[in-house]
């Protein structure tokens, strides 16, 4: 007991010694007495030493546990001041942050309670004054004095992982310890007070092949070599817990999702189940460049680890395979360079290698990363088109060569094994004028009809090879056929030529010189003889001078031309040609005759107009002229004016411009109904013609008979069913206006307005009113007055035979 009270007075003794050197302000200390005395100056002007003042304020350590959970408020400290005697005169006065809120203080006593649960996370510490005052005045007593109440930690707060849950990847076979990701947890209470805030790192669920740094929160591989291809994804779950890891401490967790990165350590390889190499069949019929078959070569890895290349390192058909690696698939695609023929090999033997594109040099000790199998392909036969020995004929015939010429020969076989016979045709689309004929069975092509080098001088046809068991096997083949030249154009002008000469031009002058082409292509080219026809040897007004250019000179051979005396002259010129035969062609050179100003320059050609009579001025001219327009118009208009006043045929409104349109209203009845048709005209018009007269309008007088050969014939002609009659009446006129030479240019619509008969429900015409069979008699009409005598006339019952009688 003496030792722990002689140990406790030291300590006492040395806290009193170094009190001057702590600044209280810390723990919210304060004090309104200076430790040191300071200077202060007299109104004289001179300083006095200021005495060391006792101190007034006495309280203890304030401190606040956080997060209390009791009933009653919580102390937190006492503020005392050394005037207080205790008489009840002096009031204590609190102020700053949390006063009255949180803080309240006993004004008599000096006690001060926290009403609040606090929290230290959201606030650590409160700044306080405090102030001893009068009761009665309230005058303060004591100078204020600010102290801080500082909130003490406990450990309420878990740890969390601001960043989780994590996501982290490591390339697979990575050795033991790598790093794969580093997770941190924050615990928000105080670092500085006790290890509620010190965390420590722990790996609950992935374990074995995972562990972690229990200071640092870095995560590390446990295992050496791990494979992708056996599992790819591994969850982890760290935790993190505070005081150290210790019993008591709080924790929180976070997941972390570990991928496994892909690496080439894994080589491409066939599948060798396989006992026999791998087959592929193909047709022969196959074209160049297509696809044969497809290989794929199994690889374990991802992406360009995957990738692979394809070689053919062994074939017994050099040349005819090539193999490309499709990028999408990674497959080899093996493709035709040569055609197949299964006549001449029906088998080819292939070995092909897969080796990877991107080779990781630390797993070389894995082993090759390549691998080869053994390919078959067997060609299929199939029936191919007949094939032509030259698939290109060229020919040659001579333009003179007769109908029926031969000019060749294509030959076509079948190169198939059953060596079907072959029938030879020319495709018409390549020679549409059938100019060729080709031999069904030899082949042998001949003209059909003559040529003409100058239309055509090569004929590209195509011969169609066929086979005769199967048509439908067609082997294609050209022939071109050149048509050689013969001497059958003979020469002419090379241009229409405009010769003139001057009045005034002497003789020997050059006036023109003429050219001439030939349609013909002699080898040796052109050679064009020039000389006057033989009307025009004897000229005195012109010659002709060949130049022996295949040119000529045309010059005068007198001077003295005169437009008055003739304007025109007419030269003929024999053009002659060196081929074989001879062909020669008289051609007219006109030469005018002009009047030319000093230099030889034309200024009128041709004939000299005449000149008006003396007297007769141009003013009179004039008038003539305008009184003849004058009297060509008065009579346009009369014209015009008489054929307004002709009745047109139809009505205004339906008129055409293009078409004649003629009608015909046989509506019958009336006694000046004189326009319609009635059927005893209609029969004397089909026995009576003239091919001479219009058949749109009736005809006045008949002037062609046409009698049947008998009188016993003409009466049953004229007992015809009047329909029949109509039926032929409309023929007749149909045929004549077909071949009929004077028949107006615009179509000419004829209508002939006929009922017909043999309805069941009869005609509905006036035409059979009048008959005694009618249902219902009109005879009263006849009393009704003369008014409607017409109506009696029409409806009544009428003596004798039918209404055209």
């Amino acid at each position: 007991m003496f030792f722990r009270g002689t140990l406790m007075c030291s300590i006492i003794y040395v806290a009193v010694l170094l009190l001057p050197l702590v600044d209280l302000s810390f723990w919210g200390w304060s004090s309104s007495v200076s430790a040191t005395p300071q200077p202060r100056k007299v109104p004289g002007g001179s300083w006095e030493a200021l005495q060391r003042q006792k101190r007034n304020w006495v309280w203890n350590q304030f401190f606040v546990l956080e997060e209390y959970t009791g009933t009653d408020p919580l102390y937190v400290g006492k503020l005392h001041s050394d005037v207080d005697k205790g008489d009840g005169n002096v009031k204590y006065v609190l102020m700053g942050e949390g006063a009255s809120s949180i803080f309240t203080i006993d004004e008599n006593t000096g006690d001060i309670h926290a009403t609040k649960r606090l929290d230290r996370e959201e606030q650590g510490y409160y700044t306080l004054r405090a102030q001893a005052v009068d009761r009665e005045t309230n005058i303060p007593v004591e100078d204020e004095s600010e102290f801080i109440v500082k909130v003490q930690d406990i450990n309420d707060n878990e740890p969390k992982f601001p960043d989780g849950p994590y996501t982290a990847a490591v390339p697979e076979m990575s050795p033991l310890g790598t790093m794969v990701v580093q997770v941190a947890a924050t615990d928000a209470d105080d670092p500085t007070y006790g290890h509620s805030a010190r965390v420590v790192y722990s790996i609950i669920h992935g374990q074995p092949y995972f562990s972690v740094e229990p200071k640092t929160g870095i995560i590390r591989t446990a295992l050496p070599n791990m494979d992708r291809e056996r599992r790819d994804q591994y969850v982890l779950v760290i935790q993190a817990k505070d005081m150290m890891g210790q019993m008591g401490g709080l924790s929180g967790t976070t997941s972390v999702t570990v991928m496994l990165t892909d690496v080439n350590d894994n080589p491409p390889r066939f599948p060798h189940n396989l006992i026999e190499p791998y087959q592929c069949s193909v047709n022969e019929s196959l074209v160049v460049a297509s696809e044969v078959t497809r290989l794929k070569a199994e690889d374990a890895d991802l992406g360009p680890n995957a990738e692979m290349d394809y070689h053919i390192v062994d074939s017994d058909g050099p040349g005819m395979f090539s193999i490309i690696t499709d990028e999408e698939t990674q497959e080899g695609v093996i493709i035709l360079q040569k055609p197949l023929d299964y006549e001449t090999k029906n088998t080819f033997s292939l070995r092909v290698e897969a080796t990877n594109r991107n080779i990781d040099p630390q797993f070389l000790t894995f082993g090759p990363f390549s691998d080869t199998v053994a390919v078959k392909v067997n060609v299929k036969d199939v029936n191919e088109p007949p094939v032509f020995t030259t698939p290109l004929s060229k020919m040659v015939v001579s333009e003179a060569a007769r109908v029926n010429t031969t000019i060749g020969t294509v030959l076509a076989r079948d190169p198939d094994s059953a060596n079907s016979s072959i029938r030879y045709s020319i495709d018409r689309n390549t020679d549409l004028e059938r100019y060729f004929n080709v031999d069904s069975l030899l082949g042998v092509i001949t003209t059909a009809k003559a040529l003409d080098r100058e239309v055509n001088s090569v004929h590209n046809i195509t011969i169609f090879a066929i086979e005769s068991q199967d048509p439908s096997q067609v082997g294609r083949g050209t022939a071109v056929i050149t048509v050689m030249d013969i001497n059958d154009n003979a020469p002419v002008f090379a241009i229409e030529y405009e010769t003139l000469v001057c009045e005034n031009a002497s003789p020997g002058q050059v006036i023109q010189t003429i050219s001439a082409v030939d349609k013909d292509e002699p080898p040796g080219g052109h050679r064009f003889f020039f000389s006057l026809a033989s009307p025009a040897t004897s000229n005195h007004n012109f010659t002709l001078r060949d130049n022996k250019d295949n040119t000529a000179s045309v010059l005068t051979n007198r001077d003295g031309f005169q437009r008055r005396e003739q304007a025109l002259y007419q030269l003929p010129v024999l053009i002659t040609d060196s081929g074989s035969p001879t062909l020669s062609s008289t051609n007219t050179l006109l030469v005018r005759v002009c009047d030319c100003d000093v230099e030889g320059v034309p200024q009128a050609c041709g004939a000299v107009a005449h000149t008006l009579p003396a007297g007769l001025s141009t003013g009179a001219l004039v008038a003539i002229l305008a009184c003849i327009f004058t009297l060509l118009v008065f009579v346009l208009l009369i014209v015009m004016m008489r054929h307004r006043r002709k009745e047109p045929l139809i009505l205004e409104d339906e008129r055409d411009i293009r078409e004649n349109i003629v009608r015909y209203d046989d509506e019958g009845g009336g006694e000046e109904d004189t326009e319609a048709f009635d059927m005893v005209a209609l029969r004397n018009l089909n026995i009576m013609r003239d091919p001479k007269v219009r058949r749109d309008v009736t005809p006045e007088t008949p002037t062609f008979f046409s009698y049947p050969p008998s009188t016993a014939s003409r009466l049953a002609y004229k007992m015809l069913p009047d329909n029949v009659l109509f039926r032929e009446f409309i023929w007749d006129r149909l045929k004549e206006a077909d071949v009929d030479p004077s028949a107006p240019p615009y179509d000419s619509l004829q209508t002939y307005a006929f009922e017909g008969s043999g309805s069941v429900a009869e005609s509905l015409s006036s035409l059979e009113s009048l008959s005694s069979d009618s249902e219902q008699s009109y005879d009263y009409l006849s009393n009704w007055g003369p008014r409607f005598k017409k109506l009696a006339d029409l409806y009544g019952t009428m003596e004798g035979s039918g209404f055209f009688s």
